[in-house]
């Protein structure tokens, strides 16, 4: 159980929005902090790649290419697509 406090304004557009759509505002709350919560977690992950990140394993586009045998559309030994 949660409970939290908005300011005024916010409560009222959350109770109109609510109103309008036959939600409660419970329902947008929720979906609000689940939406905010996946963001963050997403944003806490990339920060922590960043941080491990070693810019000496970058490759370029060139080599990537030839690694795999790719032309420049990206098929595979130069073949056309079907």
């Amino acid at each position: 159980m949660l409970a939290i406090r908005i300011n005024p304004e916010l409560e009222k557009r959350l109770a109109t929005l609510a109103e309008r759509t036959g939600r409660t505002k419970s329902f947008y709350a929720r979906r609000a902090i689940e939406e905010y919560i996946e963001d963050m977690e997403d944003h806490f992950l990339a920060e922590e790649v960043m941080r491990t990140y070693d810019p000496a394993e970058n490759i370029s586009l060139a080599e990537l290419k030839e690694l795999y045998g790719l032309d420049d559309r990206g098929h595979q030994g130069g073949e056309k697509a079907a």
